[in-house]
């Protein structure tokens, strides 16, 4: 990314040119209607299961049959190297099943396509019909082994409305090209676990993190060889973009070692089909569990974190830890779990490593149950490396405003210039392009500011010189922050945006601005008037 960076002061917003990166994809509220069919019927804690499995074999049928209609077309075309002159053999092309692991696509049985089961929606047995597809599928792909719902048959699911729904699902295209490369799968089931967490009453649930928020973390801190390690991973976003990252950098996914965990027995299944979509190779524990109360990876020392954490969790157990070896800075508070994740990654960084993940805005400067003293220490252990605060609208299911943290283990390790007792402060809360009425992205211009800063600053070849810009980004010393009580908010450092001098005095603009505001106040009691009269005039 630092070829192709742009001067990151000059801070220009360039014009849109269409969507960013798929925050609004459409079709929400359409998926949606197929969980109101269900309502009333089921609890939303199963009907949710229902939905996202027929959202995913949707999914995979779809993807599988855009190769089959490739190896069909291929097949029938002399010029190709699949040619086959009988008809008849080109069918036995397009079921060869290697032509479709070979690309990373699941292979569907033919009573696993989504076409034979649309078919059938309306049958009686469609609900055994759809269990039998995905034992099937899980069959065939050892990859998806015990991660696919299989409780379509059972007797208190409407098969009426089972076979509404798939009509409704059929409806939407899921898996071609274009939506794989944009992580539509991933993006719908968050979207669905926001609606179905506030249908369950859970409020503060898992939050979708949106794709600029994950690029700009992941190339910040360029995750390019080694333990790539995510606590919470949702349905595995960080490491899908983690993959393209190193991808699009001429690196070797094999370079790369996956470790995640994740509370959530949905999500954790979403994540595992996730990676194995990709081919990525991920050790994300051999079943859902809580990384405070079950740390699967209580060894891992990793050179890269990635995460995005609940926000604000109050119940979160932490009075039955208060003795844990990971609070190394303080025990965090037993109403709030900020702390409490901050704490945990930095015990599973590496000597070397580095941690870019999301929280709310007030893990920058709370004070309560101890939180400003655990701050403390984090910016005097010098491990706070940089704090960009967001831009608000960001996030798809919660309007909580946000900031990335990034810490580093050891600022004077070599690999770049020797920044200890330094930390950069970015706010970017003025950036964002707006996708709709309520949702903002960052635009591939405002990431590329935000990194090179980032990256200049730590001296990275490539990456230009580092200068503060007023009202974006400042570096301040460790001595600097303790002035300010250690908050980390960003807009506490880097001041106010430069005003260009336009070479007239300020007392004379003043006057000269006053005389024009009585100017105005005059004209409008003029016209005022004028309209009373033309009023008293028609006799109204």
């Amino acid at each position: 990314m630092a070829k192709k960076k742009a001067e990151y002061a000059a801070g220009a917003k360039p014009a849109r040119k269409g969507k960013a990166n798929g925050a609004n994809l459409g079709f929400e509220e359409k998926l949606w209607q197929t969980a109101d069919k269900l309502r009333g019927h089921l609890d939303p804690a199963e009907y949710k299961h229902v939905v996202l499995g027929l959202v995913f074999l949707k999914y995979i049928s779809d993807a599988f049959e855009e190769r089959r209609t490739w190896l069909l077309r291929e097949a029938a075309d002399p010029a190709s190297a699949y040619y086959v002159k009988e008809e008849a053999g080109r069918y036995d092309v397009a079921e060869e099943r290697d032509e479709y692991t070979a690309e990373n696509i699941f292979w569907v049985p033919v009573k696993a396509r989504w076409p034979y089961l649309q078919d059938r929606a309306k049958q009686p047995e469609i609900g055994k019909l759809i269990d039998d597809a995905m034992v099937a599928i899980e069959h065939d792909n050892p990859s998806l082994k015990g991660v696919l719902t299989k409780d379509y048959a059972r007797p208190s699911l409407d098969k009426q409305r089972l076979g509404e729904l798939i009509d409704l699902v059929g409806t939407i295209g899921l898996g071609d090209a274009e939506s794989r490369s944009k992580d539509v799968l991933g993006r719908v089931y968050e979207y669905f676990l926001g609606r179905f967490a506030s249908a369950e009453g859970k409020g503060g649930g898992e939050f979708y993190t949106p794709q600029s928020v994950v690029r700009l973390l992941v190339e910040m801190i360029e995750p390019y060889k080694g333990r790539v390690y995510d606590p919470c991973c949702g349905s595995g976003g960080m490491f899908v973009q983690s993959e393209k990252f190193v991808k699009s950098h001429g690196g070797r996914i094999a370079d790369l070692a996956i470790y995640g965990q994740e509370s959530n027995p949905t999500t954790w299944r979403l994540a595992r089909m996730n990676l194995a979509i990709r081919a990525i190779d991920g050790n994300l524990g051999r079943e859902n569990a809580d990384s405070f109360h079950r740390d699967l990876h209580p060894d891992l020392r990793a050179d890269f974190i990635l995460a995005n954490p609940p926000f604000n969790v109050s119940d979160w157990g932490g009075e039955r830890l208060r003795d844990d070896a990971r609070w190394q800075f303080g025990a965090p508070s037993a109403g709030n779990a900020n702390y409490a994740w901050v704490q945990h990654m930095v015990y599973h960084l590496a000597p070397s490593g580095v941690a870019g993940f999301v929280l709310a805005n007030g893990s920058m400067s709370s004070n309560q149950s101890g939180e400003g003293e655990i701050r403390k220490a984090l910016v005097e252990a010098d491990l706070v490396d940089c704090m960009v605060a967001l831009p608000g609208q960001l996030f798809y299911t919660t309007q909580i405003p946000v900031c990335l943290w990034f810490l580093a283990r050891n600022k004077g390790n070599g690999k770049f210039r020797d920044r200890r007792r330094q930390t950069l402060f970015i706010d970017a809360r003025k950036l964002g392009q707006a996708t709709d009425r309520t949702h903002v992205e960052l635009s591939e211009a405002e990431l590329i500011r935000i990194t090179t800063a980032y990256h200049a600053w730590r001296g990275e070849p490539g990456a230009g010189a580092y200068a503060d810009v007023p009202g974006f980004c400042k570096s301040a010393a460790t001595d600097e922050i303790a002035t300010h009580g250690y908050v980390l908010t960003p807009g506490r450092y880097v001041g106010a945006k430069d005003v260009e001098d336009d070479g007239e005095a300020s007392d004379e603009k003043i006057r000269r601005l006053s005389h024009r505001l009585d100017e105005q106040f005059n004209e409008s009691l003029r016209l005022d008037q004028l309209i009373r009269d033309k009023l008293r005039e028609l006799g109204i």
